[in-house]
């Protein structure tokens, strides 16, 4: 990756673990239909660890796999598991838009964070143009925000541990490979959702289009974890986070392709918000880049 200009991996990264996200999200949502959510997780978790252990080997990690099992890893993926067990109940109860308007506060959540833990400014533009992504993605969201409900604060807690989730995965030592906390998430979240879908749901045996739609989901799963963790571990949290209301972007297009709904205007608007405060944010670090003083 070292042919990726340093200015912009972190951003790219989160585009790209953004889009995997989600095609694991669109696979996920086709596949319980007919299966109980925790099921769902827990066979994602099975196939994505066949998917990732044999990667792992092949990249030259094997050595390294105790490292799953790492203190600082183990914290952040916990985290992992809290959020996306929060999420999976909200996203069954409630209307997409809402949930994911809710989880579009990440970013800021991010931000402040970072100022506090790690010192890293902020400053007053980039803090505009944030505010600009995130009118953005809730124009692209559209919530209706019927009340709040047990599952609303679901989806707000999803917001809050994603935040807290990549703010310990800073803390993670630079030894640990990407790829080690990827796959260590998964580990964590198929225990984790085997143990939720044994407490609280009956099995449903699963049909040959489930199986092949939780294969895939697993597999982009994988790079979802590696590339949203990469993000922040090469760019500044400030640089970065922004770039996670790419998802809302996503979020239409699959809406379009798979599902057959088209955005209206507002929609429309807002992905043009969401693309140009990012770019805002990517030509601003660059500007700066550009006026620091080479010694």
């Amino acid at each position: 990756m070292q042919f990726i200009p340093t200015n912009i991996r972190g951003p790219l990264f989160m585009v790209v673990s953004t889009g995997s996200y989600l095609v694991n999200d669109t696979m996920m949502k086709l596949a319980t239909t007919g299966l109980p959510p925790y099921e769902v997780l827990f066979l994602r978790g099975v196939a994505a660890a066949l998917w990732g252990i044999p990667l792992l080997v092949l990249l030259g990690y094997a050595r390294q796999v105790p490292l799953i099992f790492e203190r600082k890893v183990l914290r952040r993926n916990l985290l992992e598991l809290a959020a996306i067990l929060c999420y999976v109940v909200a996203l069954a109860n409630m209307q997409i838009a809402d949930s994911t308007a809710l989880g579009q506060i990440t970013p800021l959540l991010m931000l402040v964070g970072a100022s506090v833990l790690f010192g890293e400014r902020i400053g007053g533009a980039r803090m505009a143009l944030i505010g600009v992504g995130f009118i953005g993605a809730l124009m692209v969201a559209q919530p209706t925000m019927q009340g709040i409900s047990v599952y609303a604060l679901l989806a707000l807690g999803n917001a809050v541990l994603s935040a807290a989730r990549d703010l310990a995965g800073r803390k993670v030592g630079a030894e640990v490979p990407g790829m080690i906390v990827a796959i260590s998430a998964v580990v964590v979240v198929l225990v984790g959702s085997g143990v939720a879908h044994l407490v609280s749901e009956p099995w449903v045996m699963p049909e040959p289009r489930h199986l092949l739609l939780i294969a895939g989901a697993g597999l982009f799963l994988i790079f979802g974890h590696f590339f949203i963790f990469m993000a922040y571990r090469v760019g500044p949290t400030s640089a970065v986070a922004p770039f996670y209301y790419c998802f809302t972007v996503w979020a239409v297009i699959s809406g379009l392709l798979v599902f057959g709904q088209f955005p209206n205007a507002l929609a429309v608007c807002g992905i043009l918000l969401v693309v140009a405060s990012g770019l805002a944010i990517v030509s601003l670090d660059e500007r700066r880049r550009r006026l620091i003083p080479v010694a």
